[in-house]
Order: C-alpha cells, then sequence, then structure tokens
C-alpha cells in the first residue's frame, strides 16, 4: 500500500468493538508517511512536529488540517504557537491507534511540500 492508497482512502467508523492496530501494522503504516511522524512507545498514538516562518502560514495549516479532520470525521489533538503546530492522532474508540489515524497523517502530508 503507498502513501497515495491512503490519501485516497476515507475514514471508517469504528467502535469499542474494534481492535487497535498491532506495533507491527502500525510501524508498516508509518513507513507511508513522512519521516518526522512518530509512533509512541505505547503504540497508542502517532504525532509530528510541523515549524513555519509565520504565523499566518501556521494558521493556514492548521485551518487545512482542520478541513481535513471535519471531512473525515476523525479530530486529532492539536498544539499551536506563533510558528509551530503539533498534531497528535489516536483513535479513543480502539484505545490505540486505527488506519484512520494514517489517512489523515496522509492527507496533512499531502498539505506540504515533500521537504517540509
Amino acid at each position: 500500500m503507498s502513501a497515495l492508497s491512503l490519501t485516497g482512502k476515507h475514514c471508517k467508523p469504528l467502535d469499542s468493538s474494534s481492535v487497535p492496530l498491532s506495533g507491527e501494522q502500525a510501524g508498516e503504516l508509518a513507513k507511508q508517511l513522512h519521516n518526522d511522524w512518530s509512533v509512541d512507545a505505547g503504540g497508542k498514538e502517532i504525532c509530528r512536529r510541523f515549524k513555519f516562518k509565520n504565523y499566518y502560514e501556521t494558521m493556514a495549516f492548521v485551518n487545512a488540517m482542520a478541513w481535513i479532520a471535519h471531512a473525515e470525521d476523525h479530530h486529532p489533538d492539536i498544539e499551536v504557537g506563533y510558528n509551530r503546530c503539533l498534531i497528535r492522532y489516536s483513535t479513543h474508540s480502539v484505545g490505540g491507534l486505527s488506519e484512520n489515524d494514517f489517512i489523515c497523517c496522509a492527507k496533512i502530508d499531502a498539505l506540504l511540500p515533500a521537504t517540509s
């Protein structure tokens, strides 16, 4: 599966009967994302820090990312500062990571040049 296939997918509703991804599954999906995404040691969260030139660029990115979150109905935790943003995804209904998290991360990656 390529990153393009992740960006072409849409998040699916999950409930508490769904199981989180294994560490191996999360690792395989993470290979399809920008190298700056990292899965925490417990395999329950994926996050990435973004740096920008100024407040305007930061907020433009946050607004675009918020549109993705709304369209996919899958919402990250976000920390925003003047020229930085931290995004953390986890699928709370399954108590860890799901493919939904990686779909959203791939779509966020597509917002920025590959060198970012």
